[in-house]
């Protein structure tokens, strides 16, 4: 939301400097985006006529203009004259009136205007757009001024003064902040400021009652629980005044014409969307239109005020007429049919309260964001419909000559479900859950700020009736929230919870959790924490089969269609932040998160919710230096952090077999191992992502990674191992190699060799393989072990060590079908 600092002013007396605003916004809980000033520090910038406007001899959609700035360029005379300027917009003709940003300018954002050439010929300043200007954000061309405006005017003299826009993220829960009145009202609560809000009146109604010209029909009160309509007549199409423009600019719209305007900017100033229908265009029946708000048929079709046209779904709420064609997409768009044009006189205002489910719905499936869609999908102040749709009638009559009916169109089926909400709170109970000693007179002024009607029972108990704007405000709970935050977070002491019946502590599993983390960072991982919200083909995309994963739990109102069901899986969140670092030139990447991932049953209320560690590592373990180069992270880096954290947790009898890929087909054939602990239980996978599944997540680099079951992890692991004693005795070390199969794995070979060596046998070392068709045969490999002979008791004999050896080479060739490598 942009909030006009200028705007917000005529309604709350608020700090000089807007710094301080943004402090205490901040400190309040609404995060500030950026904060930008309009109009200030424009010097060379000005009015400016296009005297000429003639194709550019080098380019087929740039024109070749010259611009009159009065006296702010002259000859060496003194004489007036015009610029050269190379202009590609193509919303200008000769004659208009612009903005000029002369050589020497600085436009917001850093950019700087010199003399330079376009398609070989000189270009003396530029044409400039409302966004160029920092005055909004329509970039489609350039800034066309009222014919009246005087020529080399500077710019800022034209706006009459400056403004600071405030760019402010509100959250979900806040549709009354989507308004310039509801965000005044925030800033009064925050500063304990009393508002001044004015708004227009209408002073006058003429001609036929809109309930004789107009007849509304809500077909599914589901889609809509109020729909008010009001009709002005005799309505002058053209330029806004310009106190109205430079509001709309500044909260992010863009100027077209009063009619449009005045409907933007009530919806800004409310935070109730409206919409204005071309009364002409509407058929008539019995003398009247008929609005009929209903569900779209099947495979209906609308083409919008964007000129797409849009296949639609029963799902979704349209405005038709008289029950027919549909004018407009409630709550979205409205239709190209039906839209305001230069030869429109008759208008119809339309202020309803639609679906909020339905809107975000139809926004997301459509792919169709606009501005009304989003305070829909937050829910607007049903309430309020009538009021707003007189203020937008009083501006009518005010910026666009018009003449409006009495009375108005008001269809209410949903009015019962719009009883204020009354909550009991009790002020003990306020600073109990605060910890601080808020007083009762600050709770009952800053809620009656917000726009609470508060009642009192008894010195200890208030009746809060919530406003109507605050969807938010339903539990006793709701309003202490409200009033901490007033009452700032950072003024209240932090003090330990009371523990009466037990002691502090950590529990075992707790601890083994914390060992898996701080293993895990050892290894050079660093953790981090992805959204628990995953979009519907995650799974898909990586080949990950849904098989054992339950049922996707879905979210009834996500924000965003990427984030519309919970995770089943935490490797694509962890692919998505390596895409993200390696697009923001972070090219070494190792990550890990311990987290929840969420089955749902079909017949269960409630998912399993299991744990899982996964770590996921790209490109090197560390920047080359210059005296040392890291090779890039492979599958035994992973399996090596496995096996760290395995003998962390103190898992015995730990195996990697070679995963089937079938089973994982999310990795690289080949390159992935199931990891086997305790006696065959599965404790999860490692291995080399397949890079079909990077290329889909956005990936083009190798990544490997692993993933392992935290509830088996902790099962298996274990807080003492038996003592053995360090050997105190020399041990006799020999090599042996052998030439094996292809098909004989290291492990195989490393059982054999441990199943034959008996007890004098401590320890077994693979040290070297290699493979040569000619000296060591087609298919065959020689693999080479280090193996260390000791007793406990006694010093070995090299007699009993070529004994023990020689039984053992014999056992393992035997078993292997291998030959001792001479």
């Amino acid at each position: 939301m942009r909030i006009s600092y200028e705007w917000l002013k005529s309604m709350v007396d608020v700090p000089d400097d807007p710094a301080e605003l943004v402090e205490q916004l901040t400190r309040t809980g609404t995060e500030v985006e950026a904060v930008e000033k309009v109009g200030a520090n424009l010097e060379h910038v000005v009015t400016a006529q296009v005297v000429s406007k003639v194709a550019h001899p080098n380019s087929d959609h740039m024109w070749l203009c010259q611009v009159s700035v009065g006296d702010k360029n002259v000859d060496e005379q003194g004489n007036p004259v015009p610029l050269q300027i190379v202009c590609g917009a193509q919303n200008f003709n000769e004659g208009d009136h612009i903005v000029c940003a002369m050589i020497g300018a600085e436009l917001p954002g850093g950019v700087k205007i010199k003399k330079s050439k376009l398609r070989g010929i000189e270009s003396c300043g530029m044409n400039c757009s409302e966004r160029e200007l920092g005055l909004g954000s329509d970039h489609d061309g350039i800034m066309i001024l009222p014919p009246d405006v005087p020529v080399g005017m500077d710019f800022t003299e034209y706006l009459g003064t400056s403004d600071t826009v405030i760019d402010c993220e509100i959250t979900p829960n806040r549709p009354d902040c989507l308004s310039m009145t509801g965000f005044a009202t925030e800033v009064s609560a925050i500063l304990d400021e009393e508002t001044h809000i004015e708004l227009p009146q209408l002073t006058s109604t003429s001609g036929p009652d809109a309930s004789e010209l107009v007849d509304v029909t809500i077909a599914d009160p589901e889609l809509c629980s109020r729909y008010t309509a009001r009709v002005v007549r005799g309505v002058k199409i053209g330029p806004s005044p310009e106190w109205l423009a430079r509001r709309v600019a500044a909260a992010g719209g863009r100027s077209i014409n009063n009619v449009v305007d005045v409907t933007n900017y009530v919806m800004y100033l409310t935070g109730l969307p409206m919409h204005a229908f071309d009364l002409g265009t509407l058929s008539e029946r019995d003398g009247r239109r008929h609005i009929v708000v209903r569900a779209a048929h099947e495979g209906e079709k609308l083409v919008t005020l964007d000129g797409q046209e849009r296949e639609l779904t029963p799902d979704m709420a349209v405005i038709s007429d008289d029950g027919g064609v549909a004018v407009g997409l409630a709550g979205v768009m409205g239709g190209l049919d039906s839209e305001i044009t230069e030869k429109t006189t008759d208008v119809l205002l339309e202020v309803a309260n639609f679906s909020a489910g339905h809107i975000s719905r139809t926004s997301r499936n459509l792919d169709l964001m606009s501005e009304a869609s989003i305070r829909y999908e937050r829910q607007v102040d049903g309430t309020a419909c009538d009021q707003v749709s007189q203020i937008a009638a009083a501006l009518f009559e005010q910026c666009c000559g018009a003449e409006v009916c009495p009375g108005v169109v008001d269809v209410y089926p949903g009015e019962a479900d719009d009883a204020p909400t009354v909550i009991q709170l009790r002020t003990a109970r306020v600073r109990s859950l605060a910890g601080a000693p808020i007083t009762n007179s600050f709770i009952a002024s800053r809620l009656e700020r917000l726009g609470c009607e508060v009642r009192r029972n008894d010195v200890e108990h208030y009746e809060v009736v919530a406003p109507s704007n605050r969807p938010d405000l339903t539990r006793e709970v709701d309003l202490i929230e409200e009033v901490v935050r007033l009452w700032g977070e950072g003024d209240i002491a932090p003090t330990i919870p009371a523990a009466r019946n037990h002691t502090g502590g950590l529990t075992p599993e707790q601890r083994r959790v914390r060992k898996v983390g701080a293993t895990l960072r050892a290894c050079g991982l660093s953790e981090t924490s992805t959204y628990c919200f995953a979009a519907p083909d995650d799974l898909s995309r990586l080949g990950i089969p849904e098989t054992g994963r339950g049922v996707p739990v879905r979210l009834l109102r996500p924000l965003v269609a990427e984030q519309s069901e919970m995770r089943r899986d935490l490797l694509p969140g962890l692919l998505r932040s390596v895409a993200y670092n390696l697009d923001h030139g972070v090219p070494n990447v190792a990550l890990y998160e311990v987290g929840r991932v969420f089955f749902g049953h079909e017949n269960k209320s409630l998912p399993d919710e299991p744990s899982y560690a996964c770590g996921v590592m790209c490109g090197k373990r560390a920047e080359d230096a210059w005296n040392q180069r890291f090779a890039d992270y492979d599958f035994f880096d992973a399996k090596g952090v496995v096996e760290e954290l395995l003998d962390a947790l103190r898992i015995t009898k730990v195996r990697f077999k070679v995963a089937d890929p079938e089973q994982y087909p999310w990795l690289q054939p080949g390159r992935a191992a199931e990891v086997v602990a305790g006696g065959g239980q599965l404790v999860g996978w490692v291995g080399n992502v397949h890079p079909r599944g990077l290329r889909a997540m956005g990936v083009d680099a190798p990544v490997v990674a692993f993933e392992l079951s935290l509830a088996v992890l902790l099962r298996l692991a274990q807080d003492e191992l038996p003592y053995r004693d360090v050997p105190t005795l020399p041990g006799v070390d020999v090599d042996l190699a052998i030439v094996v199969d292809e098909s004989v794995t290291c492990e195989q070979l490393m059982q054999r060799i441990t199943s034959a060596g008996g007890k004098l046998l401590s320890d077994v070392r693979l040290f070297d393989v290699y493979r040569d068709p000619v000296r060591v045969g087609e298919g065959k490999k020689s693999m080479a072990f280090s193996l260390t002979y000791r007793a406990a008791d006694r010093t070995l004999t090299s007699e009993e060590v070529e004994k023990a050896h020689a039984k053992l080479v014999a056992k393992v060739c035997k078993s292997t079908g291998g030959e001792v490598r001479s």
